[in-house]
């Protein structure tokens, strides 16, 4: 139930994203200050915000800049953690000590904080956006495909390939990593929900998409002025950003219970 509640979420806020010129006439920057903190009518629905701007077509654009980097920030870590865990598994030593190592002092610090620290270094833009969350993004993928290589290298199979004199990349490739796929398919599917709130997170603080670009953080960062005279600034963006977090959480889990049902969670996986 849960992974058709989740894809039915996510599937849903990817339409409406993607058809936003369909759903709303209204450009997302274009302003019409006489009607500016208007509430919810007809023809807006989700009202306008301090400059007059559509808040609906602003949001779904947001939901655009969300799962962009959500999609990017998780394809680039989980190939890059999945190479660096493998490695680490299958040549242990010195090669797994040392990237062991500096595993474990990125895990050390919290991942928005070293994101922020990042990004106050890199500068605020998109761009620096998806090099932040990427830099610290990868570590668990790296983490778990090392633990089901160290499980995977000693089956017979594996054994029996190396006997046989496969060289390295295709033991690795063909008979290892497959087996750490579903694993990282999940574990990707929650990143990108938390790929999606670290944006929000360094938008909301200044640090992300830049205005007049619309973002879900700059949004409700943005809101916090008028969250008497005009709730739905923040109510609108807020309800849209803890749904897509919501549909991912449900998603990942719903993939784990199918992949592996005898492990079942309590309730939404926290990221």
């Amino acid at each position: 139930m849960r992974l058709k509640i989740g894809a039915a979420i996510v599937l849903l806020i990817a339409l409406a994203a993607t058809a936003g010129p369909v759903v709303t006439p209204f450009d997302p920057a274009m302003q019409q200050l006489p009607l500016r903190l208007a509430g919810p009518d007809r023809a807006h629905p989700f009202g306008l915000d301090e400059l007059g701007r559509d808040v609906l077509a602003r949001v779904l654009a947001g939901a655009r800049i969300s799962l962009l980097i959500g999609v990017v920030v998780v394809t680039v870590s989980a190939a890059f953690g999945t190479l660096i865990g493998a490695m680490a598994g299958y040549f242990g030593g010195r090669v797994d000590d040392c990237i062991s190592r500096v595993i474990d002092v990125l895990m050390a610090f919290p991942g928005l904080l070293l994101s922020i620290a990042l990004v106050a270094v890199l500068g605020p833009s998109l761009g620096n956006v998806l090099i932040a969350l990427t830099i610290i993004g990868w570590v668990g993928y790296a983490r778990l495909v090392r633990g089901q290589v160290l499980r995977v290298r000693e089956f017979d199979y594996v054994q029996a390939a190396r006997a046989l004199g496969a060289a390295t990349p295709r033991i690795l490739f063909r008979h290892i990593v497959p087996a750490a796929v579903p694993s990282v398919i999940v574990q990707a599917t929650l990143g990108m929900a938390g790929a999606v709130i670290g944006e929000a997170s360094l938008s909301f603080l200044g640090l992300g998409v830049q205005p007049p670009t619309p973002s879900w953080g700059t949004m409700l960062s943005g809101g916090r002025a008028h969250l008497l005279d005009a709730s739905h600034l923040t109510l609108f963006p807020g309800v849209c950003l803890a749904l897509l977090v919501l549909g991912f959480n449900f998603l990942g889990d719903g993939l784990q219970d199918l992949i592996d049902p005898k492990n079942h969670h309590d309730g939404t996986r926290a990221v």
